[in-house]
């Protein structure tokens, strides 16, 4: 598998002139069309997208890239890409963005924030004909700069267009949550009866407490898009549910008096009663003590 660490090395293997910027590259149109070659990489780069497939398809992972409507993706380093067979329509643009190129500026911090780059290429953003204007104007601002003579100020320019661009994004991907309600709650009802099962069950028993990964996977879709979508749907985090539902589960117990604080403990997946008791504190306001004494007087 190749690794690039060079924007430009990307550039050649795709058989197209090499970049402005060692560490900055806009690809337009047919530039971005891979032809025949099939070419499966890692990068030193973030990688963001506006892509209507042609023909061919991309892969994230082992996982293709929605793009029957058009749609953004946004990658970032050190994940497997592969291009097989790419063609894409005319109107089309990839940005490369090298992770040195964000060093010393805020979006270097910034971009961790963005929660898209965590997500499956099955999860990509689907824009609206006025949302696409919006990030095409900037991705216009952002290629004359790109062909603009450098000088003390193209670099703090072309992060400040880059940071919009993400911040459009996060906004685009949020009422992309709400217009799809049907799925959101669909999501949701599932997400709340695999916890209820999970625990009517005891699998706690043998396979400990539940997690966001394991959730996500059972619901076929990446840990932070499911954290983000139920924020939005729910206001609270995949992580955060479970903790809610760890907690009204072991208030269940303790009001029953059938079991000690330990052995409730251990039947809710903890491993130690120290944590169990500590996260039963934050969420409730006591301890599993005083909530039980409580009870008794």
């Amino acid at each position: 598998m190749n690794h690039f660490d060079k924007i430009s090395d990307l550039h050649e293997a795709l058989g197209v002139k090499p970049p402005e910027h060692p560490l900055f590259s806009i690809l337009h149109g047919d530039q971005n069309n891979c032809g025949g070659n099939e070419l499966e990489f890692t990068a030193d780069f973030f990688i963001i997208g506006f892509r209507k497939l042609r023909s061919g398809s991309v892969l994230y992972g082992k996982t293709k890239y929605d793009h029957d409507l058009g749609s953004m993706s946004f990658t970032k380093p050190h994940q497997i890409i592969t291009f097989k067979n790419v063609q894409l329509q005319e109107k089309g643009f990839i940005l490369l963005v090298h992770e040195d190129f964000l060093s010393g500026s805020s979006l270097h911090q910034e971009i961790k924030k963005y929660g898209y780059f965590d997500y499956e290429v099955s999860e990509a953003l689907h824009l609206s004909p006025s949302e696409e204007e919006i990030i095409w104007n900037l991705v216009y601002t952002l290629d004359r700069e790109y062909h603009n003579n450098t000088d003390d100020y193209s670099k703090a320019i072309m992060l400040s267009h880059l940071e919009t661009l993400f911040k459009y994004a996060q906004r685009f991907y949020k009422r992309q949550f709400i217009n799809r309600t049907v799925l959101t709650g669909a999501i949701t009802t599932r997400f709340n009866a695999m916890l209820a099962s999970y625990f009517e069950e005891r699998k706690t028993k043998d396979s400990g407490l539940p997690t966001v990964t394991n959730m996500a996977e059972k619901l076929n879709i990446s840990s932070r898009y499911l954290s983000d979508l139920l924020k939005q749907e729910t206001g609270k985090t995949a992580l955060e549910l479970i903790h809610l539902y760890l907690i009204s589960e072991a208030k269940n117990l303790l009001m029953e008096g059938e079991l000690n604080i330990s052995e409730i403990s251990f039947s809710l997946g903890f491993e130690n009663p120290t944590y169990f008791s500590r996260l039963f504190k934050k969420e409730a306001g006591v301890s599993p003590n005083k909530f039980r004494d409580h009870l008794l007087n």
